[in-house]
């Protein structure tokens, strides 16, 4: 297989592009692009496309699978009948601020909704950004003190925004803090950092998750070109500190909508240590619609790589149900082909 992540030659942004002027003057967007419509887009849904996402965009390509997730659209300005800014229904599921509890064993903390890169399907659009939702100290102690009266809570998830995106220091305190509650036996941490801005993985960050109760990262990719050099150097950290590191990706159209691209994906992230585990159904998110997916399409993706990738490259794919109803597994159904398979050994 080639090289699944070539950077474009000569091409460094010294910084994360944060408007359409700057995607512009970077040569990111196609000619003509009409940058008041993209700047309409970018003063409702958050733009940042970091250096190492920047070098792996190939704008003479209109169908790149990197620029898809992060360049902005005009067609975000349109919200489809069956989208919702709350897709997930976190607001009713929040007991304090920042932490979302739907299920009886594990909880969310989001301690900040800043992220190193904002991606065009993000289903929580609507509040991230590089000024939101950072919680205070205070904020943070009353969330933590839920966790400790919350008995029934094993799992504390840090997610966001991206937990990475904090200071070593700050989260090395919070990690500390909840590896302290005795009931929480697993803690785990959603990420994209070590793909989209991997320099932040150093030794600082490193230490800051070298802790002794099991921790669990799971890491966002969703194209097998998103795991560059630097970000196989972020991971082998990661795995060097004692991190069990999972993967989620999101099954989009025009990103990873054919077998091939999965296959290469799962691959990709077996190759660097990352058990795939879970893909997720495009959540309905306002102005997503073009990164749609049919469910019965997804199955029929997954199911044309049955018996040629291993069962390590596996994930559950699964859709958020309705009004925080959970996540309900997609498929896909053998039918047939697994009782085939039985009958014939």
């Amino acid at each position: 297989m080639p090289d699944p992540a070539p950077a474009r030659k000569g091409f460094a942004p010294a910084r994360t592009l944060r408007d359409a002027a700057s995607l512009a003057a970077a040569g990111l967007l196609p000619p003509g692009a009409d940058l008041a419509a993209l700047s309409a887009v970018a003063a409702r849904y958050a733009i940042a496309v970091t250096p190492a996402m920047a070098a792996l965009i190939d704008p003479a390509d209109p169908r790149d699978p990197v620029a898809a997730q992060y360049l902005p659209d005009a067609a975000e300005l349109a919200t489809a009948p069956h989208e919702v800014a709350d897709p997930t229904a976190d607001a009713p599921f929040t007991p304090v601020p920042g932490v979302v509890h739907r299920y009886p064993d594990r909880a969310l903390l989001k301690p900040l909704l800043a992220c190193p890169v904002y991606c065009r399907f993000c289903f929580r659009r609507e509040v991230v950004g590089p000024d939101g939702g950072l919680l205070t100290t205070e904020q943070l102690e009353a969330a933590i003190a839920w966790f400790a009266r919350t008995p029934q809570v094993r799992e504390a998830i840090l997610t966001g925004g991206d937990p990475l995106m904090l200071s070593p220091r700050r989260l090395a305190w919070l990690l500390e803090r909840l590896g302290e509650i005795p009931h929480l036996e697993i803690l785990r941490i959603h990420t994209r950092v070590p793909v989209a801005d991997p320099g932040r993985v150093n030794a600082a960050l490193s230490a800051a998750i070298t802790i002794d109760k099991p921790l669990y990262l799971c890491l966002h990719a969703n194209h097998a070109r998103e795991f560059t050099a630097e970000a196989a150097v972020a991971l082998r950290r990661l795995t060097a500190a004692g991190v069990v590191l999972l993967g989620q990706s999101v099954l989009l159209r025009g990103v990873n909508d054919d077998p091939q691209a999965l296959e290469d994906l799962f691959r990709t992230m077996l190759r660097h240590r990352v058990k795939p585990y879970y893909l997720h159904q495009l959540d309905p998110a306002p102005g997503t619609a073009r990164f749609h997916v049919p469910p019965a399409e997804g199955r029929a993706i997954l199911s044309a790589l049955r018996f040629k990738v291993t069962g390590l490259a596996w994930p559950t794919y699964v859709q958020e149900r309705p009004n925080g109803g959970g996540k309900a597994v997609v498929g896909p159904v053998w039918g047939d082909v697994a009782a085939e398979t039985l009958a014939t050994g």
